[in-house]
């Protein structure tokens, strides 16, 4: 089982522009060829935050406009939150808090062989890393700068990481796939 930090960003650095909004990736259109099939399909467990969580119920379960689709995911997914959120009948959706270590257990026995997929945001990511439960970073970078927004990953990640491939996705992505390596100082 490894647990898998996979997302896109900015060439900037942001995941989310500075109103939590992910517009300005869907005016790429998709990245040619697409990994992100094949990797869904070895996902046995999600872990996301609250902002993610509540962007995918804003935009996708119960949008203002247009038509409301179903929850995409069918392994259970833990979503981390201080706050209350909306549930969504029918699907396996664990609202949880606190330290990701203890909830990270309960999320590898449901993986099982397959992969711990950390949707985001950065802040959760950099939680698993924190706790040296962060194996790979998987980032698709968009030709795109935003200024400003949701970082990537808002911690010093040291030693650094290892670069795993790299692979261009058409004209406007590539995909950088990194290995997490810790220290003994900082994770015995």
């Amino acid at each position: 089982m490894t647990t898998i930090y996979y997302t896109a960003t900015s060439l900037d650095g942001f995941i989310a522009d500075q109103d939590q909004s992910l517009d300005w990736l869907s005016q790429l259109g998709e990245p040619k060829p697409n990994t992100f099939e094949a990797f869904l399909a070895g996902v046995g467990a999600i872990a996301m935050g609250a902002t993610t969580y509540q962007w995918l119920y804003d935009h996708h379960i119960a949008p203002k406009t247009g038509d409301s689709r179903p929850w995409p995911y069918s392994v259970p997914t833990w979503v981390f939150s201080s706050r209350r959120l909306p549930a969504i009948t029918g699907a396996d959706i664990r609202f949880v808090s606190g330290d990701v270590q203890p909830i990270h257990k309960e999320m590898t026995i449901a993986a099982g062989d397959n992969t711990l997929w950390i949707v985001g945001g950065g802040d959760l990511a950099s939680q698993f890393y924190d706790c040296g439960l962060l194996d790979e970073i998987v980032v698709t970078i968009a030709a795109v700068t935003l200024g400003r927004g949701a970082p990537l990953f808002p911690r010093r990640i040291q030693p650094p990481l290892q670069l795993l491939s790299v692979q261009p996705m058409g004209d406007y992505f590539a995909e950088l796939r990194y290995q997490v390596s810790y220290s003994q100082r900082d994770h015995p």
